[in-house]
């Protein structure tokens, strides 16, 4: 078993070196203890054994059952959203099945395939701005591509009007700024829940054909107990938003800067020995959208292949980061390779939590990658890679900015 420090180790909530930070935990075995914003939890970095847990019955998602530290902790703890919100992300049992089961129609194979055309003119559009740009300005494709793509595409699935995603945008990463005060935190959450209230409201008065008016039917129109309560109405827009533009903003930035600071393995691309889907993977792997997902709860004492226990109450950090870049699981692991022979991750989640949006992501940073790269072949970074200022977070895994150059391909 490996030595355990004598306290927890203090994650940073800046996230200005992850990686290193990950090693760190990964040299203490398994499972470490960790102290996230003043909230102590088991971080697990070992693929085989995180997989293990995600399965396990015995491990929760519902921190008002299963955590006793929760009453306590919502008062004061940043992350009290992250392990309040009412909806399949913090449900448990036959509550999870529930909400999950009303949310799958929005993510169907049908209704993705839907989508292709969709992301496909949004992405043209906006590489159309990008062309009308003057030749050799500098451009920040977080801004106007990892951006604008996820949450134009959440809002025409959600219904969000057009107008509104913009602040839908400011108070989501609000969400996943681990830099903020519990006092700020709280400020953004009002806002955010606002936000949500008057989305409902306009799609009581005028519903569409979107998961919004669909939800909201399934609310006002429940009549055996298996519909949605208020709060798991709000939280579940919350959850579908949320999920379904910030971690998405992220993979794009990353696959972006992989690209064009590793020219061999782009080259692999043109050779048509790599797939864009390959790429899509890779990315996954080495810099997953998000680092550390909070929380789990041990609902019974859980003996641990070292001997280490978690008891029952504990709560449990899924470090996937940490975990994607494990030497056990992948040779090279810290090597960007689109002709990796095993291209897993855990980048989604893994077990009866698994990201039900994880097509329409792939889709997005696929679709975005080939047309951004077939539109400017010679695109570059404006700055070295070592300039690129990581996110204030300890959960989202991008840039705060992603300065490039562009060069149109000629006619």
């Amino acid at each position: 078993m490996a030595s355990q420090p004598s306290t927890p180790i203090v994650l940073d909530p800046t996230g200005t070196d992850p990686h290193r930070e990950h090693e760190l935990l990964r040299s203490h075995g398994a499972a470490v203890r960790v102290d996230i914003l003043g909230v102590t939890a088991w971080s697990i970095t070992d693929p085989a054994l995180l997989k293990n847990l995600l399965k396990n019955p015995d491990v929760s998602k519902d921190a008002r059952a299963h955590w006793p530290s929760y009453q306590e902790s919502v008062q004061t703890w940043p992350l009290a959203l992250w392990v309040s919100v009412q909806n399949m992300f913090t449900a448990y049992g036959d509550d999870h099945r529930r909400l999950r089961r009303l949310v799958t129609p929005a993510l169907s194979a049908r209704r993705i395939a839907d989508l292709s055309g969709v992301i496909e003119a949004i992405v043209t559009a906006l590489l159309d701005d990008l062309d009308a740009l003057p030749a050799g300005q500098v451009v920040d494709l977080r801004e106007h591509l990892a951006f604008p793509l996820p949450i134009a595409v959440i809002g025409h699935l959600m219904g969000v009007p057009a107008d509104q995603r913009a602040g839908f945008r400011t108070v989501v990463d609000g969400v996943f700024d681990t830099t903020l005060s519990t006092e700020e935190q709280r400020a953004n959450t009002g806002r955010l829940y606002t936000a949500l209230d008057s989305l409902i409201a306009a799609k009581r008065a005028d519903p569409g054909d979107d998961m919004t008016s669909l939800l909201i039917a399934a609310r006002d129109d429940d009549g055996d107990g298996r519909g949605l309560s208020d709060a798991e109405l709000l939280d579940t827009l919350l959850l579908m938003i949320s999920a379904g533009y910030e971690t998405t903003a992220n993979v794009i930035d990353q696959a972006i800067t992989l690209l064009l600071t590793h020219p061999d393995q782009l080259s692999h691309l043109h050779a048509g020995n790599a797939s864009w889907s390959d790429v899509v993977e890779e990315t996954l792997r080495l810099e997953p959208a998000v680092k550390h997902l909070p929380l789990r709860y041990a609902v019974n004492d859980i003996t641990l292949p070292d001997g280490q226990i978690i008891t029952r109450g504990e709560a449990i950090l899924a470090s996937y980061a940490a975990a994607n870049r494990h030497p056990d699981w992948h040779d090279n692991a810290d090597n960007f390779d689109v002709r990796r022979p095993s291209q897993g991750h855990l980048a989604f989640g893994h077990g009866v939590h698994f990201c039900l949006g994880a097509p329409l992501a792939r889709l997005e940073i696929a679709v975005s990658l080939r047309m951004l790269l077939a539109r400017f072949p010679q695109l570059e970074l404006a700055v070295s890679a070592d300039q690129l200022k990581p996110l204030g977070s300890l959960i989202s895994n991008g840039h705060e900015q992603l300065p490039v150059r562009l060069s149109a391909a000629t006619a």
